[in-house]
C-alpha cells in the first residue's frame, strides 16, 4: 500500500481536479470498505477466516492493477473504490485470525508483531514508489498488484494445512458476540472513536494531505513525500512490538491513552511546520504514537471478544469506525486546506484524537487479570 501512497494523488490530480476531488479517491476505497465490512463479517463467519482473507487480497490486486490503466479521474474512482471490498474481506478476516491463534495474554504482542509486519512494507514502500513516479504515475498501481497476487499465493500456501486456522465447526458451545452486546461496553465504545480517530489520520489525511503538504508548501519533490510517509512508518515500527509487550505486562489504557496523545499533539503540528526537516520529524513522532496506541487498542477489542468467541460483526464495526474516518477525514481536511489553511486541516486532524482520548480516559481495563498457566502450543502447519 506504501507503493501506491505517494502517487495517488498526483495521480488523481493529473485529470485536472482540484484537491478535494483527489481526496475522494482516498475516501472512495474507504466508503466501499465501510459499505462491505458487514458482509464482510458475515462472510468470515460463513466460510472461515482462511478462504475470506485469501479471496480478499486477491480482489485488492485486481482493482489496483485496473488503476494502472485508468484513462480517467472516473475511472481511477471506480477502480480504486472497488479495491475497498477485497480490503475489509482481508482485514476482518486477518484480525479474526489473529484473536483465534493468540492467547489472551500475548494479545498484545502478537498485535505488535502483525502491525510490524504490515508497516515493514509501509517503511521501503512510498520510497520505492516516490521513485516510481518519477518514471510512470502508473508504474506504482502495476506494481502493488502484482506484489498482492504474490501475497495471496503465499497466504493460501502457508494455510491451507493449517488446523489452527480451519473453519470452525458451529457447535453450541461457541458464544457469538453481537454488536449490540458489544456497544455495552465502555471499553469498546472507546475503541470505535479512537480507531475513528486513526482512520482519519493514518489511513484518511496522512496518505491524501501529506504529498500535497510537501510538493505545494514546503516546495520540495514528489520522492520527499514518500520518504516523509516512510518515516512516520519508521517512528511507527519502532515501537510497536515494545508497546505490544507493556500492553500485555501493565495493560492496555494506559498505552492508548499515550498514543493518542502523542499521535494527536504530532499530527496538529506537522501543517505548522515550515521546513522539511521539521516536517520529519513531526511525522516520526506521529508515527510513534500511532504505534504506541494500536498494538493496545486491538488487544483491547480482542478481549473484549475471547479466544472462542465469534466476532466477525463485531470486528467488522470496529473497522467500520476506522473506515469511516478514512472517509471523512480527507474530505473535511480537503475542503479545509482549499478555504482556510493546511495549518487548519492538520489541527482538526488532531482534535480527533484527542476526543478519542477523553473517551478512553472513562473506560475500564480489559487486560485478564492473571496470566495462565504455560501451555503447549499447537503448530499452524
Amino acid at each position: 500500500m506504501g507503493i501506491v501512497a505517494p502517487a495517488l494523488p498526483t495521480f488523481a490530480t493529473s485529470f485536472d481536479v482540484g484537491v478535494t476531488a483527489a481526496s475522494f479517491v482516498i475516501s472512495a476505497f474507504a466508503l466501499m470498505r465501510l459499505a462491505f465490512a458487514p458482509v464482510s463479517g458475515r462472510l468470515v463467519s460463513l466460510f472461515g477466516e482462511r478462504s475470506i482473507y485469501v479471496w480478499g487480497i486477491t480482489i485488492v490486486g485486481v482493482s489496483t492493477a485496473a488503476c494502472a490503466f485508468a484513462g480517467s479521474y472516473w475511472q481511477l474512482l471506480v477502480f480504486r473504490a472497488l479495491g475497498g471490498t477485497g480490503s475489509t474481506m482481508f482485514t476482518v478476516s486477518a484480525v479474526a485470525l489473529l484473536i483465534r491463534l493468540s492467547p489472551p495474554h500475548l494479545r498484545g504482542r502478537a498485535s505488535g508483531v502483525w502491525a510490524t509486519s504490515f508497516l515493514l512494507g509501509n517503511v521501503s514502500g512510498p520510497i520505492i514508489g516516490g521513485l516510481m513516479v518519477g518514471y510512470s504515475l502508473r508504474l506504482p498501481f502495476v506494481t502493488y498488484g502484482v506484489a498482492l497476487f504474490v501475497a495471496a499465493f503465499v497466504g493460501w500456501l502457508m494455510l491451507r494445512r493449517s488446523t489452527l486456522a480451519a473453519r470452525q465447526a458451529d457447535t453450541g458451545t461457541t458464544q457469538s458476540l453481537t454488536v449490540r452486546q458489544a456497544l455495552h461496553h465502555r471499553t469498546y465504545r472507546a475503541a470505535l472513536l479512537s480507531n475513528f480517530s486513526n482512520g482519519w489520520t493514518i489511513f484518511g489525511v496522512r496518505i491524501a494531505l501529506v504529498p500535497l503538504f510537501v510538493v505545494e508548501v514546503l516546495r520540495s519533490t514528489q520522492s520527499m513525500a514518500g520518504v516523509a510517509l516512510s518515516v512516520f512508518a519508521v517512528g511507527n515500527a519502532a515501537v510497536l512490538l515494545v508497546s505490544g509487550r507493556i500492553a500485555d505486562q501493565r495493560g492496555r489504557k494506559p498505552l492508548v491513552l499515550i498514543g493518542l496523545a502523542v499521535s494527536g499533539l504530532a499530527t496538529a503540528s506537522l501543517g505548522f511546520t515550515d521546513s522539511v526537516p521539521w516536517f520529519l520529524a513531526a511525522s516520526l513522532v506521529a508515527g510513534m504514537g500511532a504505534g504506541i496506541l494500536n498494538p493496545a487498542q486491538n488487544a483491547a477489542v480482542a478481549d473484549i471478544i475471547g479466544t472462542q468467541g465469534k466476532g466477525g460483526p463485531v470486528l467488522a464495526s470496529f473497522q467500520m469506525s476506522s473506515d469511516l474516518g478514512a472517509i471523512l477525514g480527507p474530505l473535511v481536511a480537503g475542503v479545509l486546506a482549499d478555504v482556510i489553511s493546511y495549518q487548519a486541516a492538520f489541527a482538526v486532524t488532531g482534535l480527533t484524537a484527542v476526543l478519542g482520548l477523553l473517551a478512553w480516559a472513562g473506560a475500564p481495563e480489559t487486560r485478564p487479570a492473571s496470566k495462565p498457566a504455560a501451555q503447549p502450543v499447537e503448530e499452524a502447519a
